[in-house]
């Protein structure tokens, strides 16, 4: 991807980026602790389930038991993906709570963000569990906008220099 530096493009780009971030469908797999988030009120997984170091989940308290390949029908039941988890614990790429000058450096920092060169940045964009985001099951709210405009707002944050908020 070409990088067309226009800090202001990038910046405005990234606060749309962050409305989508900062949603439940994105924090309640990106918590501040090792117990993810539900609903759309975000508090805590009421089965009390831990990351564990792959992020699937410790012992008998996998993510999978609950969380199947796809979404299970009726209001409120578990939603689905056939890769349902948190990121590993030893990237644990933590939204909650974070600005969003604070969230863009860490999603640029291959050391904060899985490994992620510009490249897989882009891709990640169309990775399987992040478009569950948009299909949530049934009774919760989707995103703050579509996948497409949300994939513009990423890819126009991202070849404009990718620029952090100043807050």
């Amino acid at each position: 991807m070409a990088v067309r530096k226009d800090s202001v493009a990038s910046v405005k780009a990234f606060k749309q980026v962050y409305t989508v971030l900062m949603s439940s469908r994105c924090m309640n797999c990106h918590p501040s602790g090792d117990i993810p988030l539900q609903g759309d009120d975000s508090h805590l997984h009421t089965m009390g389930p831990k990351r564990g170091v792959d992020g699937k989940g410790v012992y008998a308290m996998k993510c999978s038991n609950c969380h199947q390949a796809t979404n299970t029908p009726g209001l409120h039941t578990p939603p689905g993906n056939p890769n349902w988890h948190l990121p590993p614990a030893n990237m644990r790429m933590v939204f909650q709570g974070r600005t969003p000058r604070q969230l863009a450096k860490q999603l640029i920092d291959p050391n904060q963000n899985g490994h992620k060169d510009m490249k897989k940045l882009i891709e990640h964009a169309d990775d399987g569990l992040v478009l569950a985001g948009w299909n949530p099951g049934e009774g919760r709210k989707l995103p703050p906008m579509s996948h497409a405009a949300f994939k513009k707002a990423w890819l126009t944050w991202l070849s404009t220099g990718a620029y952090a908020p100043a807050k």
